[in-house]
């Protein structure tokens, strides 16, 4: 079977990934949380010099620009989202970002470079690149990571502990399609919850309903990570598509006390799910 041919943005040539029509609903929620964090980065912002910097840090970053499947609309992606809202604001002190295909990496490297940026461009799996950029940044500044994978296997657990041991918020894309598609090959030993959520098994239950085993791994989730010092907002986000189809969750991490407040400020109230655990 022949391979596919790239899609390719015509204004740069350079390549695009497909995406469904909620991409944008993520990046808005990306970019408002810049937005509204602009007074807070300032303080690590260079000058004076000992400031610590602010950074932005993705994992799974696509090619910085996306087509919205089934149309001819290209957007931007997460990358170039968060680099213009910085940059109409208080300019991050770096970029770092990955993607596991070198395709992608090359292109968001050119697109913000294109935009007169710079960033720290990765071609590793994300568990890997994590522990780069981790060794990369201050320790002492601020960061944002949006972790937004294609599915709950690139979602593992040690990501978040790592970069929890930086002052760090996180927005965290979680799939529920892909739970409740894969629940059964995703539950068996050495399956993906093992690494998604280490341990699991010792406090929830397989046996039992859909729902409630998904409600339960999430909680255990989010008490994990509560585990490491930092917050999970209450007031999970669900989107959901155009049939009413379950997507996928947003969860914000903060590791600050006004991270509930910036959490409140960036959301739609009108999806919270009654997870607020």
């Amino acid at each position: 079977m022949a391979k596919e041919t790239p899609k390719v943005d015509p204004a740069d040539s350079l390549i695009v990934s497909e995406v469904g029509p909620w991409a944008s609903e993520k990046h808005a929620r990306v970019q408002r949380y810049i937005e509204i964090s602009s007074a807070t980065r300032k303080k690590y912002v260079p000058p004076p010099s000992w400031h610590a910097g602010a950074t932005y840090i993705e994992l799974f970053s696509g090619p910085g620009r996306s087509l919205i499947r089934g149309t001819k609309t290209i957007i931007d992606g997460s990358p170039l989202v968060a680099f213009k809202a910085a940059q109409a604001n208080v300019p991050f002190t770096q970029m770092h970002l990955n993607d596991f295909d070198a395709g992608n990496s090359s292109a968001v490297d050119a697109r913000v470079r294109a935009l007169g940026g710079a960033a720290t461009c990765y071609n590793y799996p994300a568990d890997v690149a994590v522990d780069k950029i981790v060794a990369a940044v201050n320790p002492s500044g601020l960061h944002f990571a949006f972790l937004d994978p294609y599915n709950l296997e690139g979602l593992s657990f040690d990501i978040i502990r790592k970069l929890s041991k930086l002052k760090v918020d996180m927005l965290i894309h979680v799939s529920v399609q892909d739970l409740q598609r894969n629940l059964d090959d995703y539950s068996k030993p050495g399956g993906v919850f093992d690494t998604f959520a280490p341990g699991w098994k010792a406090h929830v239950s397989a046996n039992q309903a859909i729902n409630s085993f998904r409600a339960a791994l999430m909680k255990y989730w989010m008490d994990e990570i509560r585990k490491l010092g930092t917050m999970p907002a209450k007031g999970v986000e669900l989107i959901v598509g155009s049939k009413g189809q379950r997507l996928y969750w947003l969860v914000f991490v903060s590791a600050h006390d006004l991270g509930q407040k910036l959490w409140e400020a960036i959301r739609d109230p009108m999806r919270q799910t009654t997870m607020d655990i």
